[in-house]
């Protein structure tokens, strides 16, 4: 017994203190050696157009974006990065918070020469949307959340999950995880029958353990201040989507709901079909609602430059804007 603890605790201490450098993991892939880390980026469509920028979720990777990608494309700059930790980007010993993350995206948005663009963040990707838009104004144009709640009232990863966070345990069973058991894990991500993708298994595999174990208590620490009250605080425009089939955030109608009620003006939809990864099980439609809302940015830009120049005043988002984007939970055909 106490060789088997000496073997967990050595274990633990050459898990706990594993870090990687950058590479490329998809076609197109590049390393932006940036200030404060390496991260891998893939820019699309015509570097003239209109900035989308895409952020993923936690233990995914760019290609979770790769459904959407040819629609965004065809009319916008889409660039897609991997968040510190994951997939072709470095893998440090620490700095897996939001607001870090959010410094490492910024840096790597002056790099490439971005601003004022649609954010869109897909869970961890939807905090460190909401941290960017915060430090860094200048940067984002508006903010698309998908499947990110607002604040820790909805649901925790359960037991199971849990014991792979824990000090010698998550370290052991990091180590031994065939690829079953992360497929198996991968399943509560998509509605219930999803067909889990081996990419996706790999992606995992790419973390490290110090990655995939500081990176949630850094996301229920942003979470102490909801997104919802911080988004109003913020005052750019807001989309939230939620799967309909959502198996990690308990209740996604109330999560919309609370979004709608707390920011002004943020358009919500609730995609059928869907668990808490749209991007992936439903890439035209969530594509759709992404670049409708990107054209609606484009037309209250449009809106302000007018504004400007005929009256010479900052002008205000109008009343009838307001109640084009109207609040309340949709479904993603735009039915009540």
């Amino acid at each position: 017994m106490l060789v088997l603890v000496a073997l967990l605790v050595v274990n633990a201490l050459i898990v706990d203190g594993k870090t990687e450098g950058a590479h490329t993991t998809v076609p197109g892939g590049r390393i932006l050696d940036l200030p404060d880390g390496e991260i891998q980026a893939v820019e699309r469509g015509p570097r003239a157009a209109p900035p989308i920028v895409l952020l993923h979720c936690f233990t995914c990777a760019i290609d979770w974006w790769d459904g959407m990608l040819p629609q965004l494309e065809a009319r916008h700059r889409v660039v897609a990065v991997d968040l510190l930790g994951h997939g072709g980007s470095e893998k440090p010993g620490g700095g897996y918070t939001p607001a870090n993350q959010a410094k490492l995206v910024a840096e790597a948005l002056r790099r490439l020469d971005v601003k004022q663009a649609e954010v869109v963040g897909h869970s961890l990707g939807g905090a460190v949307a909401v941290a960017l838009a915060e430090k860094y104004p200048h940067l984002v144009g508006q903010v698309a959340l998908i499947d990110m709640p607002p604040d820790n009232s909805y649901g925790d990863l359960g037991f199971i999950a849990g014991l792979g966070f824990q000090p010698v345990i998550g370290e052991a069973l990091w180590t031994i995880k065939p690829d079953a058991v992360v497929r198996d894990g991968l399943h509560v991500v998509f509605a219930p029958g999803f067909d889990i993708p081996d990419e996706f298994v790999t992606d995992v595999e790419r973390l490290t353990y110090t990655a995939y174990d500081e990176t949630p208590s850094g996301i229920d620490d942003f979470l102490a201040e909801p997104l919802d009250q911080r988004m109003r605080a913020i005052g750019k425009p807001l989309m939230v989507l939620m799967g309909s089939e959502e198996q990690i955030v308990n209740d996604p109608r109330r999560a919309l709901a609370q979004y709608a009620a707390t920011v002004p003006g943020a358009e919500t939809h609730l995609v059928p079909g869907a668990g808490h990864s749209p991007n992936v099980e439903r890439p035209a439609l969530t594509a759709r609602l992404v670049l409708e809302f990107a054209k609606q940015g484009r037309q209250r830009l449009g809106s302000s430059v007018r504004d400007v120049t005929e009256r010479g005043t900052t002008p205000q988002r109008s009343s009838q804007t307001t109640r084009d984007r109207a609040s309340g939970v949709r479904s993603a055909t735009g039915d009540q």
